[in-house]
């Protein structure tokens, strides 16, 4: 296959264009570059050094002999170059890594809301309206996020994207029909996710393109088989507060003797998946959409989930590391329970990777390998919700 991945010089998206390299599809990598400046931006860098995109394709090719191209381009606003790269690639595929993908991050200012919101939902429709202005028949993956669904305690098992429900007509006869699953985003971020679903379902009904949601949990872990077979192909691996998700900070908080920051009560629950089964999963959904019709396939792309507080003292008596609860700065509930299905998925062949293996330890090994490249000041997170969050951790830290 063909396959554009948008947003490939990323941290799901690099190790995701190699996975699919590796099973020999003809990949082509299409990124702005903009996490790199971001990195510069907020004076941080990734904890594994990670070289230019133009020297990682280089060490793939020499290592394989698999070529992967790069094209740079800004999807949320070169929307002729798009067109003209669509036309001349003509891909079976498309996967849409080219978000702007934390929370934190969008909730740290006025403007970075704003950019939020216009690089995440520009990039979304300028996409899927070139794919019907050009006319290719390109089955369009996108990563989406379980933070659509929201943090509820319902005791319900989160289904994959939809609820069916029965109302009644004006004259009393029971209607049902599936709808989209309730969406409670709870960061601009997972607001522009929630928005994605609706460009989504519209382009799917209205003009066929086939597409593929997949709602991801937090991603721990930094390594695939494919990273591995060269320094330079290392995947990135963030700790900071604005883009470190939880499991990778712990590690690295535990690697430079930090304590490991728990928000609030740590009571809340999350789901996960681990960097080598979300390349597994893209590779799983872009190759099984020749049958996809007006309906968006939606996946819950999760293996396991846990309460933060239990990863922080997992983490703990792994390493030996103390733990510090800490002001939350997101407006959510202290605590919450959450399960959710993941029947598709593991109905095309996935094999999940569990916490509870060597994985972790090699986590453990990479943070402490390059500790000397932590900035400890970036590690808490500053980002607040809003004025009464901010407020309760100026009280709390006086």
């Amino acid at each position: 296959m063909r396959i554009l991945i948008l947003g490939g010089d990323g941290f799901c998206g690099w190790p995701s264009a190699l996975h699919l390299s590796a099973h020999g599809h003809q990949v082509t990598i299409v990124d702005s570059l903009v996490r790199r400046r971001i990195d510069d931006e907020l004076g941080v860098q990734s904890l594994t050094p990670i070289t230019p995109l133009s020297e990682r394709v280089q060490a793939w090719r020499e290592v394989t002999g698999n070529e992967i191209g790069v094209v740079e381009l800004d999807l949320a606003h070169d929307y002729d170059a798009l067109t003209e790269l669509l036309a001349a690639e003509n891909p079976d595929a498309i996967v849409h890594f080219a978000e702007q993908r934390a929370a934190p991050y969008s909730m740290k200012s006025p403007a970075l809301k704003r950019y939020t919101v216009d690089n995440n939902l520009n990039a979304t429709h300028n996409l899927l309206a070139a794919v019907v202005q050009v006319g290719v028949d390109a089955h369009v993956v996108h990563l989406g996020t379980m933070g659509v669904y929201g943090y509820e305690s319902v005791p319900v098992d989160l289904p994959e994207g939809y609820l069916t429900v029965s109302y009644p007509d004006r004259d009393g006869r029971p209607h049902t029909r599936d709808i989209l699953y309730p969406t409670q985003p709870g960061s601009v971020y997972h607001l522009t996710k929630s928005l994605d679903q609706l460009l989504f379902q519209f382009y799917a009904r209205n003009d066929g393109v086939r597409i593929t949601d997949l709602h991801q949990g937090i991603v721990w872990g930094t390594q695939t088989d494919e990273t591995v077979l060269d320094p330079r192909l290392i995947n990135r691996f963030d700790y900071d507060g604005d883009f470190g998700t939880v499991l990778n900070r712990f590690l690295v908080q535990a690697a430079v003797g930090y304590p490991l920051t728990v928000h609030g009560t740590g009571g809340q629950t999350r789901a996960f998946i681990n960097i080598r089964d979300t390349v597994r999963c893209i590779r799983l959904a872009a190759e099984s959409g020749a049958d996809l019709g007006s309906r968006v396939r939606v996946m819950n792309q999760v293996t396991e989930t846990h309460r933060v507080s239990d990863l922080a003292h997992l983490v703990a008596d792994t390493v030996g590391a103390p733990v510090a609860a800490v002001p939350n700065p997101r407006a959510e509930a202290d605590e919450n329970q959450l399960s959710a299905r993941n029947d598709h998925l593991l109905g095309l062949g996935l094999e999940p990777t569990r916490l509870a293996t060597g994985l972790l330890k090699e986590s453990v090994e990479i943070a402490q390998k390059y500790a000397d490249r932590v900035d400890v000041s970036r590690i808490p997170c500053t980002s607040y919700w809003n004025r009464d969050r901010r407020s309760v951790a100026a009280e709390q830290s006086r």
